[in-house]
């Protein structure tokens, strides 16, 4: 992928689109996480994090609990790539996603979870001044909860505060 690529996938996880705070530590007094793969310098939620410069999707993110607030210009990369990570042992991916249910994603990935989970209205992101112009969803891939044959993803709501 060259750099122009990274730069357009990348665009949309500006400070402008970032997490909103209280939703990110209500969501990582769950699951502690410790890694968040599509970050800037200045936004980062973990700790451990990668940049547009370090490809969060090129990197391998077994052994962690990760927090994906993908830049939605790609979506269906992150979404193939945190259902990939989630499938490894002692890995868990939680992903914060438009609740697109129609897209080929959706059903190629997202159905494959552990958890979905539809957000109860609608999420003000980094500093915009009205909410999302659309519904968002937590969705959970985590290998232990995904590998039994007749395995379907447990579904619910979750509350934005």
């Amino acid at each position: 992928m060259d750099n122009n690529t990274k730069k357009v996938m990348f665009s949309s996880k500006s400070d402008e689109w970032s997490t909103p705070q209280e939703f990110y530590e209500k969501l990582d007094n769950t699951h502690h996480f410790t890694l968040d793969p599509c970050a800037s310098d200045e936004n980062h939620k973990c700790d451990k994090y990668y940049t547009m410069e370090t490809d969060g999707l090129a990197q391998n993110w077994a052994g962690e609990t990760v927090f994906v607030n993908p830049p939605y210009s790609d979506i269906k990369a992150w979404c193939a790539k945190a259902h990939a990570e989630g499938c490894k042992k002692g890995t868990k991916v939680v992903l914060l996603i438009p609740s697109r249910t129609d897209t080929k994603y959706f059903h190629e990935h997202c159905m494959e979870a552990s958890e979905i989970l539809f957000v109860k209205g609608r999420l003000k992101f980094g500093d915009q001044k009205n909410c999302a112009p659309f519904p968002s969803m937590v969705v959970i891939f985590e290998s232990e909860s995904m590998e039994h044959e007749e395995y379907k993803p447990r579904i619910g709501m979750l509350e934005r505060k």
